[in-house]
């Protein structure tokens, strides 16, 4: 009998990133890379634990601007064609690491065999459908699927228009339910964003529980009596779970956690920028721009910098994994049985982590998480692994509280997402909601054409309240594409929105923005009526 459970969470997300209007977009690469780093190999190892009859429980977040980029045909195309160059470049490297560096060949082998068996898996196994191979562990009892906002949007700086709130959080549960054939249970808050009385909304929309930041517990109102080990009920009574700090720095951090170990991959040395461009020029951008192509032949090694890298050993890699996996149950075991001695139920650990540091981050990362679930299910006997709603199931009395307004992200009070950079977008942004109320209740909404512009105008609004636009201008990562894209999904708001209130709607124009973001084709109207 266990003394209590580790619930392990991953957040897969990723910003709606479709262009069909250029042949090789280079950001729709994120999602490329994230398939064959990330959402492929969780694949395996779900699917390796289960053909093997190991016992385990873990949660996921499918954002639904994810789970409609993963089930569009065209990006499925797109994806196999960089799928088939990086083989085609795998297979180069076997020839050249043969001839020139046949110290890198055992690598070149191991990326060869890794693009084939995920070109088998995507293409063979489930016919480019990702959606129906995450269904079917959901549907098994082992993989529970959390949803999101409906664009990720930052919900605490949509409080003061509540419709704005109801649609980011109505139109992801319609739209889970088109992917997964059920209503979700629990929602990952994008950016862990919280403030009191969001509860009310997922109360509406049938959701049971969410997730904040160990200070949106640990400063509720009032205080918990169990800390972050143990959910609350807030006065709707939706449950509020909280991540635990220990175990997050344990695998987040990469200066103390163990991603940061010299015998793990080092992820900034690639071959698309370590050799010649003639050799990697084909298959890296059209426009020339060195990008990653997945292909690393070096461990971290230590803090010299680049330059002063020794080659990756895999068997040591994955001996460092278990090990870590090893170290990793051992204080989640100390942890419990602590924790166990001053509660009257069993305590619950959350581990919620970005799902992209498993494999594209971390390269080994899932191997670590294949590890831990086989060496939990079979080397000790102090915990459990479970799931929030398994959780909710066993212990439905809980203290109520109101968690504090939080978010996850620097500071962890919502600056991340507004700031002195980013916060020219929310006058408009927030002008845009108050159009978006007035054109749900236009009094021709009910007439073919003007309700697909209507709609159409919903989706971009959504689009533009993305909070990954803010993100990337605060990391200065892809500022000028963020900036492009909040400005033409506003543009492309007022635009329909002025030929909504003139009578006079472009179908043309209209046939354009419908095939380009064509996200949430069932989005409901009714979303955006006032709150009531």
């Amino acid at each position: 009998m266990s003394k209590g459970y580790l619930a392990l969470v991953l957040h897969a997300h990723l910003p709606f990133v479709r262009h069909p209007e250029h042949l090789d977009h280079l950001e729709e690469r994120w999602l490329f890379e994230a398939i064959t780093e990330t959402y492929i190999p969780l694949l395996h190892v779900y699917q390796g634990l289960v053909r093997d009859g190991v016992p385990f429980k873990i949660s996921m977040s499918i954002t639904p601007p994810l789970a409609n980029m993963l089930a569009d045909g065209l990006l499925q195309e797109r994806y196999l064609r960089h799928l088939n160059n990086l083989i085609e470049l795998s297979e180069k490297e076997l020839d050249r690491t043969n001839r020139e560096e046949p110290h890198f060949r055992p690598l070149a082998e191991m990326y060869h065999q890794m693009f084939l068996e995920t070109r088998h898996t995507f293409a063979d196994k489930f016919g480019c459908d990702l959606i129906k191979a995450f269904r079917q562990l959901l549907d098994q009892g082992s993989l529970e699927i959390l949803t999101c906002a409906a664009t990720h949007g930052f919900l605490p700086m949509m409080q003061y228009h509540p419709e704005a709130v109801r649609a980011q959080i109505r139109t992801a549960v319609d739209d889970y339910s088109r992917h997964f054939g059920r209503r979700p249970k629990g929602i990952w808050l994008p950016e862990c964003g919280y403030y009191p009385g969001l509860d009310a909304f997922l109360a509406e929309a049938g959701l049971r529980y969410f997730i904040v930041d160990t200070h949106g517990l640990e400063y509720a109102e009032p205080r918990p009596v169990y800390g972050v080990f143990a959910p609350v009920f807030c006065p709707s009574g939706v449950a509020a779970f909280a991540r635990d700090k220990e175990s997050s720095k344990q695998v987040w951090s990469s200066e103390e956690g163990y991603p940061g170990d010299f015998d793990y991959r080092e992820f900034y040395r690639d071959i698309g920028f370590d050799l010649p461009f003639e050799y990697i020029k084909k298959h890296i951008h059209p426009d020339g721009i060195r990008i990653n192509t997945g292909m690393k032949y070096f461990r971290i090694t230590g803090s010299q910098g680049l330059d002063h890298r020794d080659l990756y050993h895999r068997g040591r890699a994955m001996e460092k994994a278990a090990m870590h996996a090893g170290n990793f149950m051992f204080n989640r075991e100390r942890q419990i049985e602590w924790l166990s001695e001053g509660m009257d139920r069993k305590p619950i650990i959350l581990s919620p982590y970005d799902a992209e540091l498993f494999g594209h981050w971390w390269f080994e990362g899932p191997d670590f998480l294949n590890f831990l679930i086989r060496k939990t299910a079979y080397d000790q006997s102090t915990y459990s692994l479970t799931t929030l709603k398994d959780y909710l199931e066993e212990y439905d009395e809980n203290q109520v509280a109101v968690p504090a307004a939080s978010s996850w992200g620097d500071k962890g009070y919502y600056e991340v997402w507004i700031n002195g950079a980013n916060d020219w977008m929310y006058p408009h942004l927030n002008h845009a909601v108050e159009r978006m109320r007035d054109l749900a209740l236009h009094p021709r909404r009910n007439e073919p054409l003007v309700a697909r512009a209507i709609r159409q105008a919903m989706r971009e609004l959504l689009l533009a309240q993305s909070s990954d636009w803010a993100f990337i201008i605060t990391t200065k990562t892809s500022v000028d594409y963020a900036i492009r894209r909040c400005d033409s999904h506003l543009e492309r708001f007022n635009e329909l929105c002025s030929q909504v209130q003139a009578g006079i709607i472009n179908e043309e124009y209209l046939k354009d923005l419908e095939a380009k973001d064509n996200v949430f084709p069932r989005i409901n109207l009714d979303h955006f009526a006032p709150w009531k």
